[in-house]
């Protein structure tokens, strides 16, 4: 079965069981906050975003291995540390 099969459900499941880390991840470092001013969180608040941290969950190293072939890392590193995932794959 392709990983793509069935996303949509999936990423509704991720956002169930995340729901009050993701509320604080928005309240803390998203649109409105004392952090988001300074333009480094500019990942939070958008819509796929939600799927970033999913792949961050899930799948970690391709995450990281695919952004760095297309974008800067610093996004990536700024939302990894906002998370908190339990494998750190910068600094």
């Amino acid at each position: 079965m392709s990983e793509r099969a069935g996303y949509i459900e999936h990423l509704g499941v991720f956002v169930e069981q995340h729901r009050e880390r993701l509320k604080e991840l928005l309240r803390a470092y998203g649109p409105g906050s004392r952090l988001a001013s300074h333009g480094r969180y500019a990942l939070i608040g958008q819509p796929e975003t939600l799927v970033v941290l999913e792949r961050m969950e899930a799948n970690p190293f391709g995450l990281r291995s695919e952004w760095e072939k297309e974008l800067e890392t610093v996004f990536l590193d700024d939302l990894e540390l906002a998370w908190g995932p339990r494998i750190r794959l910068s600094r």
